[in-house]
């Protein structure tokens, strides 16, 4: 009999492109994508289960089981604190406690570089995390229920994967949005142009968690970024030779752009919302300069350049 695997947030970008890569793996017999939200696909060893991970997870499952957490309230800002601790927090809780009455010996946990907050110095994962927001803090609070969940038991096996920015198919964030603008030649530096911004492909992600599964550790965890320092400059320039955009050049002095900011976040209060404000406008200004020490030291390799990997991206749907 095969292994099932129980994705929790499997509906969404990371987990569809997980349901992908074990649909060809024939391990796995059966795949659950616990999720609120509908499938984007489904495959022919894949199945979708309404799951809200706030609440108790309970799906029959039998023989041997993988349960992937994938499930969380990430998009910053965009939500009240307590959102995030309610269901990153609760859904750590409710995914260990489920995977312990299945006897589920391996658990794979998405968390995130924002545990780090925003660094211009080099961090990796032995430095010590010092989240700065709501995000970050619930996450890392995640993974230390992870970590309980392991030490429960000597057989159990924890991957932690602390993802920096993710693009590819199906991304619908930060890169598809950059698209947009470079597209229409509205994007400009806000600041400075040598802002590091952590980036890696969706399509190498599966087969990063499935590498560093095999050291069978258990506690294992990594970031997984490029190993390149990419900046804001580095990231347009790709897109430009990808995406055959014009790669842009102009500089907006960083206070100019938050005053613009903070007016349109004076419209919203009347109505007139947009996805513009300061916040926002200070995440463009501060290096996320995430290090994959842990994947490069056990000899992994990413398969594309950031370049190829948005061309690849560009062909297969158009950076969408």
């Amino acid at each position: 009999m095969g292994k099932t695997a129980v994705i929790t947030g499997g509906c969404g970008f990371f987990g569809t492109h997980l349901m992908r890569a074990l649909t060809s793996d024939p391990a796995y017999e059966r795949i659950i994508l616990a999720d609120i939200n509908q499938p984007r696909e489904l495959s022919a060893k894949a199945e979708y289960v309404r799951v809200d991970v706030c609440e108790e997870i309970d799906l029959p499952v039998s023989g041997e089981v993988e349960v992937y957490n994938f499930a969380a309230v990430h998009t910053t800002p965009g939500h009240e604190d307590w959102e995030y601790y309610w269901t990153n927090v609760a859904g750590a809780t409710n995914a260990c406690r489920f995977a312990t009455r299945v006897g589920a010996r391996r658990v794979v946990f998405a968390s995130t570089m924002s545990v780090y907050g925003p660094q211009e110095v080099q961090v990796d994962e032995a430095t010590v995390p010092r989240p700065v927001n709501a995000y970050g803090r619930s996450k890392l609070l995640a993974e230390h229920i992870h970590r309980d969940w392991q030490a429960g038991d000597a057989a159990n096996r924890l991957l932690i994967v602390r993802p920096a920015v993710i693009f590819g198919e199906g991304e619908r964030g930060n890169f598809s949005r950059l698209a947009g603008l470079l597209r229409r030649g509205l994007f400009v530096y806000p600041g400075r142009t040598d802002t590091i911004k952590a980036c890696a492909p969706v399509e190498d992600f599966p087969r990063s968690v499935a590498f560093m599964s095999a050291f069978d550790e258990p506690v294992l965890t990594y970031i997984y970024a490029y190993p390149e320092r990419t900046t804001t400059e580095m990231i347009n320039r790709s897109f430009a030779v990808a995406g055959g955009f014009k790669a842009p050049s102009l500089v907006i002095p960083a206070g100019l752009m938050m005053a613009g900011a903070l007016a349109f976040e004076v419209l919203a209060k009347i109505g007139l919302r947009t996805s513009i404000n300061r916040v926002r406008m200070g995440k463009l200004l501060h290096s996320t300069n995430v290090y994959p020490r842990q994947l490069l030291d056990r000899g992994w390799t990413f398969r594309y350049s950031l370049t190829e990997a948005l061309a690849r991206w560009k062909t297969i749907s158009d950076f969408n």
